[in-house]
Formats: C-alpha cells, structure tokens, sequence
C-alpha cells in the first residue's frame, strides 16, 4: 500500500489556479491522489441571503454539508491530509473549527493555509493594528507597512493528481431546508439535495433548475477565464489603470461601466487580489506613467486596502460586525425599523420591528424601486436586474434609506444589498452601510447625496434613468 498521501482540496472562496496558496501546498504534499471538493452548504443555499443573479457566479460537488460529509469522505477515501485557505469570516470560522475538529478524530492532518481572499492576512492588519479593528485607510496603511510587502501572486499549476476511486458508500445526510429565507427566490421546491453526487452522479454543480430559482436576470458572468481576460484588458488600457479615481467614475456608464467590475470576481475568488496589485503597481510605476498616478484612496490599489479594512474590521469584531446591536464600533442611532435581536445569542434574528407602517411602506418602497424619486428607483431597479451597481449609485440609495431620507435602519438596506448584489462580502457590504450612514468609519453626517442635485450632475438628460 503506497504510503503517499491522500489529499482533499477544499474549495471554498477560491475558485481559481492561479495564485492559489492553499492548492500550491497541497501540491506541495506530493499527493498520491488529490479530490478536489466543494461542499454544497445548506448555510449559503437556505441561511444566506442570496438571488438568482448570485447564483449564476457559481470540481466535485458534494451536496452535503461538510460537517457531516467530510468525516464520511475522509473514510470513503482513505484520505491522509485535508487541505483549505483560511477564512476569516464568523460563520466560516466556527465551521472550520468543527471540520478541525472530526479531521484530528479521523487521524487526518489539516493543512489551512493563511490567507489568499485579500491583500493582508485580516488576523495579522488586526494584530499590527493593536488588537483592534482598522476603522480607517490610514490605519490599514499603518499596519500593513508593519506587516511587509503584499507577497507575489503564485502562478497556476502545469497539472494536478487524478482523484482517486469515487465510492460514495455511505448514507447521505439531509439538511432541513428550515428556516429557508432563500425560498422568496423560489418558483418551485429545491431538490438539490437529492443526491449527493447529483442527479446524474457526476459531481455537477447544482443547476438553477434543481435549486428551483427563478431566472437570473444579470448580464455578468463568473470564472477564472473570464476574469482574467478582464484584467487583461483593464491592464492594457494603461491611461485608465493609471488615472483612475474611484470618485470621477460614472455611476451613469453602460457600456463599458466606468470602474472594473472584478469585485464579484474577488467575491468567489475567480480573481486574485493579489496578482491584480501587482499588475497594476507595474503600470503605474512605469517611467510614463509615475509622475500621473494617482495615490491611495483614489486609485485602485486604494480600493483593494478599503476592502481589507472591512475584512480585517470584521475579523477582530465578529458575528456582532453585521449588527448595531452589542457591535461596539458602532453609534447606536434610533432607526425605524430596527432589528429583532435573539437574547441567547445576542445576535440579529433576521426579522426586523415595525415600529412604524409608514416606514416599513417606505422600505419596501425603496426596496422595490418605487420611491418616485426617479434617480433612486433606476439604481434599485438596476441592482435587482444586474445584481450590481456603481458604487457612487450605491452612496445616493443607501444615504436616502438612512441619514438623508427615510432614517431607516442600515441593517435592512444591507439585507437587500445581501440579497441582491453578484459581489456582496459581509464584511464590505456591512461597512459600507455604516460608513454611508454615518455609524462607523465615517462621521460627516451633513454630507448628503441629494436625490435631485446629484442625478442633475451625472444624468443631466436622464439616460440612466429612461433605462
């Protein structure tokens, strides 16, 4: 019996073969045999919100839950080694800590490589930022200038390790599709649970149709090769990658739209942060280019450390990071509409209270794009169709909701943005509604985007909106 090791590759929010560290060392094993898995996690299919055009971004799919199934695998296939990248996410770190566990049960060694989602390690920004949470740029510059240089982006692999033998020899654990908040995406009953393997045993993810989705509505699409031809194009228009300021965008802008559009990518990890750094860095250091860069915030590396801001912030909080609620980052405003909380755990239930009818009118008004206020209803009639607006479009809705419109509770306009957009991140997407309703990160509460003033500017003949 051959004594190399037998290697599971958990893919988790890294679906890519480039600059992979996690699959680099699980290469790095030697492995007589490598399964590469992604798990179907009822947690994301009925506990997460997420809308058809998510799903469209979506190897092996095992359709069960990997704290039941990767105990049975580890059995099944005589594996020696399971292998991941690091998450940093709540849910994802208490899953992990269960698999950890059955694995050390099982006599199976657990390779969790540090990070890959994100420029930084969130756990080392944290610990250089003195224990706590990067509420600001400056402070992420600050840490990440103790921490080192962002590492070069690993290339892809020439090849991997067939899988081995494929029993499946073992009950299937069915999840309870209860609470399902997903199931006002349905027009029918999810079956994709119905087979482990899936309908016709071949490890196919599981399709629209069996998820009983309705149709998905957005023009963008996911994978490796498309994101990479994206960055290829965005890298070779080098007056745009070198001037580029986040807040010159058009929020207006169709076809192409005016920022990059990778952030789904990095989402699912079909893109790596880290080689799109650097492609960038060798453009604007370029002797043509230097002397008209433009410098953090702004440019584009600038968006990459917000993201890492948020990410890291979360880190060091945890679960109440999404909440107003026991988060102690964040001012506590009397919102309408604020969320139900669950006294064992302290955390939000997901419902909201009606504290007031007409706010709730309100919500769902804008929710649903019909404020009357054409400039917000065409950027909510946009994110429900595309999964995806600009991120000044983002600003107007989400001030309006809270601070300058409706004083709505952030929380409920981060549970459509969670259910609607192609690239939310619960870290990204629950900073920005603070920062934008001035609750954490950022205080100017005067500074407003008008519904009427700001469309004048950048929709002055109503184009975005007759769209």
């Amino acid at each position: 019996m051959s004594s190399k090791p037998r290697v599971i590759y958990w893919f988790r929010t890294d679906l890519r073969l480039h600059d992979s560290p996690a699959l680099h060392a699980a290469l790095d094993l030697k492995p007589e045999c490598m399964y590469p898995i992604w798990c179907w996690d009822p947690h994301y299919v009925y506990r997460a919100r997420v809308g058809p055009n998510r799903w469209q971004f979506l190897l092996f799919v095992i359709r069960e839950a990997p704290q039941t199934v990767l105990s049975k695998l580890f059995k099944a296939w005589n594996i020696t080694h399971l292998v991941f990248e690091r998450d940093t996410d709540p849910y994802a770190k208490q899953r992990d800590a269960k698999v950890m566990e059955l694995a050390r049960e099982a006599g199976v060694q657990v390779v969790a490589t540090r990070h890959g989602r994100t420029l930084y390690d969130p756990d080392e920004l944290v610990k250089a930022n003195g224990g706590k949470p990067t509420m600001s740029i400056t402070q992420v510059q600050h840490a990440a200038a103790r921490i080192g240089d962002v590492p070069q982006p690993l290339p892809a692999p020439d090849s991997l390790p067939d899988p081995g033998h494929l029993s499946l020899d073992f009950e299937q654990t069915q999840p309870s599709p209860e609470p399902d908040i997903n199931s006002i995406q349905r027009n029918s009953k999810d079956t994709s649970y119905a087979s482990i393997s899936g309908p016709n045993h071949d490890f196919a993810v599981p399709t629209a149709s069996e998820l009983g989705l309705k149709p998905a509505t957005t023009p963008h699409r996911g994978g490796e090769t498309r994101a990479l031809a994206a960055l290829d194009a965005i890298i070779a228009n080098e007056p745009y990658t070198t001037t580029f300021s986040k807040p010159s965008t058009a929020p207006t802008a169709f076809s192409p739209q005016a920022t990059t559009l990778l952030s789904p990518h990095h989402h699912f990890g079909s893109l790596s942060v880290r080689l799109f750094y650097h492609r960038v860095l060798d453009v604007t250091r370029k002797p043509a280019n230097a002397k008209k860069a433009t410098t953090i915030p702004t440019n584009l590396i600038g968006q990459l450390l917000f993201r890492d801001m948020y990410f890291a912030a979360q880190a060091a909080i945890g679960y109440p990071f999404a909440q107003t609620y026991n988060n102690s980052h964040v001012r506590f405003i009397p919102w309408h509409l604020p969320s139900k909380i669950d006294p064992a755990t302290n955390l939000a239930t997901g419902d909201h209270i009606i504290d007031s009818t007409l706010a709730e009118k309100w919500f769902q008004r804008w929710k649903h794009g019909r404020t009357g206020f054409p400039w917000i209803d065409a950027l909510m009639r946009q994110l429900r169709q595309e999964g995806w607006i600009h991120h000044l479009g983002r600003h107007a809705v989400a001030c309006f909701l809270t601070r300058g419109g409706c004083y709505i509770d952030w929380e409920r306009g981060a549970e459509v943005f969670e259910e609607w957009l192609i690239d939310h991140e619960t870290s990204c997407n629950s900073g920005n509604w603070q920062w934008l309703s001035c609750t954490a990160f950022f205080a100017q509460f005067y500074r407003c985007y008008s519904p009427i003033a700001f469309p004048k500017k950048w929709d002055e003949d109503g184009v975005f909106v007759k769209r």
